[in-house]
């Protein structure tokens, strides 16, 4: 079977075929969802979409969608939605981190300036309002409390961890908003527009956090781990600026003297290109990485465990094959 997104295969042919064409016809309504007569708002808009990208929510929507009729005619938008929002928030990302790369191609606010891609996110963010109202009341409120839920967390990433809070589990928690809600939101859409019974609607949101929030993670350790650009990013960037992912922040919480120099570097920004470069040199070498992978590890089984409550199809089988990659892709 030829791979969809990740290098997922599935054994189903029938099940492959619905989920291509499922993936075909978002792919075709995202890029209507992003034209404007206005040249250049449509050159901003289509520049993510242009750069390409997993496309995992909109993925995560289909297989949701096959626990019961998939061919049911909300689906296509609900996953147009979530793929439109998701760009929406990379838009204004790449503006906090002010980051010069996004998906291997120069980010918006560097192409053109911040003003520019604040505005394109929320024009996307506008695109995918006008799907909601034609799918209902259902799609609006449950975008509304993501959308509450995204914010949430970049404010509360943003702020740090309360007094008395602990930094990872704080940090575990803002993925959970950042990350994990919208991809509920997406196995959720997929689940409920086909007809899913109540149950199955809940396990496969639950399934999609722990999904979502696993994702990150591999991207936080793929971030410090890979040689080069593979999650899209320039290796390192948040190391650079001195945010703390989850393998700087168990350096951090680490008390052993010989990873005295780690938790120096690792604390800090690191604008001098020969100090970033030792950070990632100690890290990956470190046993934060190994507890980075582990709670990683921990994630996906939970993930697995979810699954086991849903019924015996070839999507629950594609959706364990993907929890899977989610590991490997970290090496």
């Amino acid at each position: 079977m030829s791979p969809i997104a990740l290098g997922v295969e599935f054994e189903d042919p029938v099940l492959e075929r619905s989920v291509r064409a499922g993936l075909n016809a978002i792919e075709a309504q995202l890029r209507a969802a992003v034209d404007s007569e206005d040249e250049f708002v449509a050159g901003a808009a289509r520049h993510l979409v242009d750069a390409g990208g997993k496309r995992f929510r909109p993925m995560v929507t289909m297989l949701a969608a096959q626990f019961a009729d998939p061919s049911r005619p909300e689906i296509v938008p609900s996953a147009v939605v979530c793929e439109l929002t998701h760009l929406a928030t990379l838009y204004h990302d790449d503006v906090m981190d002010e980051a010069p790369v996004r998906r291997g191609a120069e980010s918006a606010n560097a192409r053109w300036d911040n003003t520019v891609a604040i505005l394109t996110g929320d024009f996307l963010f506008s695109r995918a309002s006008n799907i909601l109202a034609d799918l209902g009341p259902y799609a609006v409120r449950l975008q509304a409390r993501t959308f509450e839920r995204l914010v949430t967390g970049q404010i509360r990433e943003t702020v740090g961890p309360r007094p008395g809070i602990d930094p990872i589990d704080h940090y575990l928690a803002v993925l959970g908003d950042k990350t994990g809600s919208l991809i509920a939101t997406a196995a959720e859409f997929g689940a409920h527009y086909a007809g899913a019974a109540p149950d199955i609607v809940e396990s496969l949101r639950t399934f999609g956090e722990q999904i979502g929030v696993a994702f990150q993670l591999s991207d936080d350790i793929l971030d410090i781990a890979s040689e080069s650009a593979e999650s899209g990013k320039t290796p390192g960037t948040d190391l650079r600026e001195g945010i703390a992912t989850l393998p700087a922040l168990y350096a951090l919480r680490g008390t052993d003297e010989a990873d005295r120099r780690l938790r120096n570097l690792v604390g800090r920004a690191l604008p001098d290109d020969a100090e970033h470069a030792e950070a990632l040199r100690l890290l990956r070498s470190s046993a934060a990485m190994d507890e980075a992978r582990a709670t990683l590890r921990d994630y996906a089984a939970m993930a697995r465990e979810t699954l086991q409550t849903l019924p015996d199809v070839p999507a629950r089988a594609a959706f364990a094959t993907l929890t899977q990659i989610v590991i490997a892709r970290t090496g």
